[in-house]
């Protein structure tokens, strides 16, 4: 923090007038204690700054009175993905998070913000640019089912990335796809049969093999367990981890599942409603998440011990999530948070670092007193 004045703003809290940074006074000590935001760190191989997405709704026409609105999907997110991790994105259907992931991509233009891979700003490279890239940023999709053409075969669908990147050429494509079958757990004898013959497990493994056709080093997991049995999550999780282990990968894992999460990621982001309200290591975050909605996403993780599972106390959120076409302003959440007051209507919290590595977006919550009285 500089040496010029600072500017008091309310409840403890003042800002620099020199440098805009947001300080904590403790009334008690008198001490300030800055708020350092969230920053990427510059050798991230993917990093996130501000990045939104608004899509903007049709009217109802030409006789009616109803009048476009902005679907605000993505609403200023920061975060960075170092290299051969895995950070799990988490929240509630709609808050986001296959938006984002598909924005990393640019399989949707973000609207603004940066999209920064190894230095690189995709935000705005053209499509011819952004096909370079395309090598390297791959994506697993959620449905199993309608994610695979079904008027193809599984050696065309994963032999199409080689053919279209010019890998290979002639009986080689064939080679690879059927080591690409064998290395995702599936029979190398299959590569001539359509998709509606195999199970939704097998038909996972398929996308996974068109994805890692072109030998990536970023993968976006748009959840791809949730459209799957039980038993068959645990085997499409211990291979991904046996891959990422094997290629060095870097994955993007977004799911509500919060027990996958917890098995998969190095660090986790929940978001809710198109914002990042906290960044941690994965048990930092399972152990002691700090914000509000956190704490209730965490509560609702069943655990195995039954005696266990009576006495925890579940945080049951009242109300529904607003809709992104017209969020509350202020804290997007304080419309069901148990502890929101007056400032939360008016002002918007940022990603802050409360504990070592530990970011959330709170104003009730602070480096001196990282929990809410």
């Amino acid at each position: 923090m500089c040496s010029a004045s600072l500017q008091f703003t309310g409840d403890r809290h003042v800002k620099c007038t020199h440098c805009g940074t947001d300080v904590i006074v403790d009334p008690e000590s008198q001490k300030s204690v800055e708020k350092k935001p969230f920053r990427p760190q510059a050798d991230a191989i993917v990093a996130l700054e501000d990045l939104k997405v608004h899509y903007r709704t049709s009217g109802g026409g030409m006789f009616s009175r109803k009048k476009a609105a902005v679907v605000r999907a993505v609403d200023g997110v920061t975060f960075d993905i170092k290299h051969g991790e895995t950070l799990g994105l988490v929240g509630e259907s709609g808050c986001g998070k296959s938006t984002l992931g598909k924005a990393i991509l640019r399989l949707t233009n973000p609207t603004g913000g940066r999209v920064v891979y190894r230095g690189e700003d995709m935000t705005h490279l053209s499509a011819s640019a952004m096909r370079e890239n395309r090598r390297h940023l791959q994506m697993i999709f959620q449905d199993p089912y309608a994610s695979l053409n079904p008027r193809m075969t599984v050696g065309d669908i994963i032999g199409e990335p080689i053919r279209t990147f010019r890998l290979t050429n002639g009986n080689s494509v064939t080679q690879m796809v059927q080591e690409l079958m064998e290395t995702v757990g599936l029979s190398r004898r299959f590569i001539k049969r359509y998709p509606h013959e195999f199970s939704g497990g097998q038909r996972q493994r398929i996308g996974i093999a068109r994805a890692l056709a072109v030998d990536p080093e970023f993968i976006v997991a748009d959840e791809p367990i949730s459209a799957l049995d039980v038993s068959i999550q645990a085997q499409i999780m211990n291979l991904m981890e046996e891959l990422q282990s094997e290629k060095n990968l870097t994955y993007l894992f977004i799911s509500h599942d919060l027990r996958a999460v917890r098995h998969l990621s190095d660090r986790v982001a929940v978001m809710y409603l198109g914002k990042i309200v906290e960044l941690a290591e994965g048990a930092s975050i399972y152990e002691q998440p700090l914000h509000p909605y956190s704490q209730a996403l965490i509560s609702a993780v069943p655990v195995p011990d039954p005696e266990i599972e009576a006495k925890r106390e579940r945080i049951i959120l009242q109300g529904d999530v607003p809709s992104p076409i017209n969020p509350p302003p202020g804290c997007h959440f304080h419309t069901r948070c148990p502890y929101a007051i007056d400032e939360c209507k008016t002002r918007v919290p940022e990603l802050v670092e409360i504990k070592p590595r530990h970011f959330a977006a709170c104003i009730r919550i602070s480096p001196e007193k990282p929990e809410i009285a």
